[in-house]
């Protein structure tokens, strides 16, 4: 039931938030390994967008997809802003799960 945007890189998925009303979105998956640039740089350039006139880039949901699956790609999502860092393949309970607690942790 969910409306579902794609992007084919994370320099659209940043244009697409950006040039998308407040609250358009409500959460964004992001995978980490895309072409012109990566999920971190993506996901920092969307948190930047809080300081310039978008203060729900600050708390919109972003989650890491990837195949890499380590402690340290663990904790480069983090540095990057994203919200929470599932490996693949992810299963549709991992997902939910995933997005139920970031929006207990929102209240």
């Amino acid at each position: 039931g969910a409306d579902v945007e794609i992007a084919v890189n994370g320099q659209e998925a940043c244009q697409k938030f950006e040039e998308a009303g407040r609250g358009h979105y409500s959460a964004i998956l992001m995978d980490i390994q895309m072409p012109v640039m990566d999920g971190y740089e993506a996901t920092k350039a969307i948190r930047r967008l809080a300081g310039e006139g978008r203060p729900d880039a600050a708390d919109i949901p972003i989650i890491a997809l990837t195949a890499n699956a380590f402690a340290d790609d663990r904790r480069l999502s983090r540095e990057a802003g994203m919200n929470a860092h599932l490996s693949k393949p992810v299963s549709s309970q991992e997902l939910i799960e995933a997005l139920a607690h970031i929006a207990a942790d929102a209240l």
